[in-house]
């Protein structure tokens, strides 16, 4: 089961990022700046993870421990994900939503492949293998695609 749940989820996500992007660039429309739109965003969003934050702590009668974590770990997240957030909003209405994502989504495959090659933040190191970067090629010359066609 979990052989397709895992994936399945996977799409999932992206099919929420490929939604959220259309969505945040229509707020920055109105709103008159692509940063306000983002802020809003993960302002929306800050609030809805710590109710579930909070719900799951409770349940689980374990609270999460902050002072654990080295403090860099509390910024770079959220600036890496203002920049992906920033980024979709000023590209959907300049390629669309799906040059867009195809783009996006070649871009975290590239560094992915990279973070596996090193083990970035204690992962497990993966090679960078013949048909990794096959594919690799492959998702970048469908970006091309359904940029240029």
């Amino acid at each position: 089961m979990t052989g397709v749940l895992w994936p399945l989820v996977g799409i999932l996500a992206g099919a929420f990022a490929a939604t959220q992007a259309p969505i945040n660039a229509e707020l920055s429309r109105g709103l008159g700046l692509p940063v306000a739109a983002a802020a809003a965003s993960f302002v929306s969003g800050a609030i809805i993870l710590a109710m579930i934050t909070a719900t799951i702590s409770q349940v689980q009668g374990v609270p999460p421990d902050w002072r654990a974590p080295a403090p860099w770990l509390f910024v770079a997240g959220g600036v890496l994900g203002a920049a992906f957030v920033t980024g979709g909003i000023i590209l959907i209405p300049r390629m669309g939503a799906a040059a867009t994502m195809a783009f996006i989504v070649a871009g975290q495959l590239m560094a992915g492949m990279l973070l596996d090659r090193i083990g970035f933040m204690g992962m497990a190191v993966r090679e960078i293998t013949l048909g990794r970067v096959g594919g690799a090629v492959l998702l970048l010359v469908g970006a091309l695609l359904i940029r240029l066609y």
